[in-house]
């Protein structure tokens, strides 16, 4: 039996929460909600905590965001795909710019043309097409993914950053 991470569970809550309140430091783009937070949050989520985590973290925040009307429905589809993209590219890459390209390809592209069904089919917007979310994506996620590349550097430097994810591992 597989034994659960508190640790890691409790991290994933507390950065879903902190991709909330992020989330109130919002701008528009196009018709679209961005919030660089959330995007700052998937990659740390990727690097500290693994793909599935950082999914959940994101799942958690975008669901929370739209009970709250914080956000939209497209919140799911461009924090998820990037949450799992980062994620997927820092697990098997070892190097934080996979986590950070991860981010950028997985929300900005990926989630960005999942958002147009989101959009034309649950939210009645028949003017979305393929791409119309793509650009608004692209410039959320680059804003929260440079602050992200400035944090997880600095903590590479100080040797904060492997410090952390040991932390993580070892069991209560």
């Amino acid at each position: 039996m597989k034994q659960t991470n508190v640790k890691k569970l409790t991290l994933t809550a507390i950065l879903a929460a902190v991709a909330v309140v992020g989330s109130l430091f919002s701008f528009p783009v196009f018709g679209s909600k961005c919030a660089p937070v959330q995007h700052l949050v998937n990659v740390l989520c990727a690097v500290f905590l693994g793909p599935g985590y950082a999914v959940a973290a994101a799942f958690i925040a975008s669901l929370i965001r739209n009970c709250l009307g914080l956000g939209t429905l497209l919140a799911f589809p461009g924090s998820m795909c990037g949450a799992l993209l980062a994620g997927l590219l820092y697990r098997y890459g070892k190097k934080l710019p996979f986590a950070y390209a991860g981010e950028i390809v997985g929300t900005g592209l990926i989630g960005g043309m999942l958002a147009y069904p989101v959009a034309a089919l649950l939210m009645g917007n028949g003017s979305a097409g393929l791409f119309t979310f793509v650009i608004p994506f692209l410039i959320s996620t680059v804003g929260g993914t440079i602050i992200a590349i400035l944090i997880t550097w600095t903590m590479k430097k100080t040797g904060v950053l492997e410090q952390l994810k040991r932390q993580l591992e070892t069991p209560i």
